[in-house]
């Protein structure tokens, strides 16, 4: 749940034009610090995904790999509903017509890969079926290669 709080008109300069808003857990955690006269933190960005980033660093197991890229499909349709908010935002300030339609692009983009997450997702859970022979080997690199620069 997402709560807004305005500043009145008349009561602006009073507290420094600032209004505040966010996530009801966040405000009720800086209200309570205020309260209690504890400091404060600055408005943090959400780190789900750093919080997934780090957990690709220990998913050994195979559901936990799954897991770990079924997270990341969901936290994209979360990305893709924040960059439709900004595709209707863009719209409302009557921003150029080529930001609204790349911002239509990428939310289809995110919502594609999302789904093509779940479908990929599944394979970490698969027990691959077991080899009746060897896979072939690997090509053999060229034996002259350019130099790169």
């Amino acid at each position: 749940m997402i709560a807004s709080f305005r500043v009145r008109p008349q009561a602006a300069p009073q507290f420094g034009h600032k209004s505040s808003g966010g996530p009801i857990q966040a405000l009720a955690q800086s209200l309570h610090a205020r309260l209690y006269g504890l400091p404060t933190d600055p408005d943090p960005l959400p780190t789900a995904l750093d919080e997934l980033l780090q957990a690709t660093h220990t998913a050994r197991e195979a559901e936990q790999q799954m897991a770990v890229l079924a997270q990341l499909a969901e936290q994209l349709r979360n990305a893709a509903e924040v960059i439709q908010w900004a595709q209707y935002n863009a719209h409302w300030r009557q921003l150029p017509t080529p930001v609204f339609d790349w911002l239509k692009a990428a939310t289809a983009t995110v919502q594609q890969l999302a789904d093509g997450l779940d479908q990929t997702s599944a394979a970490f859970a698969a027990r691959p079926a077991p080899a009746t022979a060897p896979p072939p080997p690997l090509p053999a690199p060229p034996r002259t290669a350019p130099a790169r620069h």
